[in-house]
């Protein structure tokens, strides 16, 4: 079951980015709970519950010409009916009209807690921090609640200070 787990958990993690780019915000029912906490450091922002997540992150990506959201090393550990999980992403935002450049990409990474549903695996807590970024800070404009936040994160400093879910969690301390 572990394995079946591991593959399910790893396609919410991938649809997440799926359905952000194709701005099918009805998909992110498949990833996220309900009550979902989403803390975005590079949105400089954090969202409470599901229906405020989707109409805020479809508000802002309305305002970007095109993006593209790709998560890979994935690392799963499942247990019981709770899942963590680290991965890490590379956004490329566009918006043509950005006086200066119409790019920014950035680098980052995910530490997720997920819990089983009736309905399958589902985020119920997610955190995003940027690691680095290039091309034109001017494009991630803020938007309502996006407030853009170029500060990078060093990932063991996350670690030193006891901060990083997955890594708790296969080191049965969660």
């Amino acid at each position: 079951m572990a394995d079946n787990d591991k593959a399910e958990i790893i396609q919410v993690l991938n649809l997440y980015g799926f359905a952000l780019d194709a701005h099918q915000w009805d998909l992110f029912d498949l990833v996220f709970t309900d009550d979902v906490t989403a803390e975005f450091g590079p949105a400089g922002s954090a969202w409470k519950g599901l229906e405020n997540f989707k109409r805020s992150f479809g508000e802002f990506h309305q305002s970007l010409d095109n993006h593209q959201h790709t998560m890979m090393g994935h690392l799963v550990h499942v247990d019981g009916d709770t899942a963590y999980t680290f991965s890490y992403g590379t956004w490329v935002l566009i918006r043509d009209d950005a006086e200066g450049g119409s790019n920014w990409t950035g680098t980052g990474w995910y530490d997720d807690e997920l819990v089983r549903t009736e309905h399958g695996w589902r985020i119920r807590h997610r955190l995003c921090k940027l690691v680095s970024w290039t091309g034109n800070p001017l494009v991630p404009v803020p938007n309502a609640e996006h407030h853009p936040d170029m500060d990078t994160n060093v990932l063991r400093q996350h670690v030193d200070a006891g901060k990083v879910r997955y890594l708790a969690a296969i080191q049965g301390k969660q």
